[in-house]
């Protein structure tokens, strides 16, 4: 399946649901349930709440995740909120403010 791309001046506010990989370059704010990958890019901001398989931060989230593979905080992103997810990946120099939950 092809990623869809939400570019850098694009801003979102309200639900986004799909099947399909999602990049976020701009900025979305409310909910956001996949079925596939979530990728935040540097650039990216997100004000949501997340379901998805997997979840890969390089921005900055403010929302809870719930994730059924996996979570991954790159070096630079900026994470608040909390994170329910099996496998939780947290790299040196990212910023995480939140409680995790492990137990899915």
């Amino acid at each position: 399946m092809a990623n869809t791309i939400i570019g850098s001046t694009i801003v979102i506010d309200g639900e986004i649901t799909g099947n399909e990989a999602l990049i976020i370059q701009g900025t979305v704010k409310g909910r956001i349930a996949l079925k596939e990958s979530l990728y935040v890019d540097e650039s990216g901001v997100v004000e949501a709440d997340i379901e998805t398989e997997n979840v890969e931060i390089s921005g900055a989230v403010t929302g809870n995740i719930t994730a059924t593979e996996r979570v991954e905080l790159k070096a630079n992103c900026r994470m608040v909120g909390d994170i329910r997810s099996p496998r939780i990946l947290i790299a040196d120099g990212a910023a995480f403010k939140g409680h995790i939950d492990m137990d899915v």
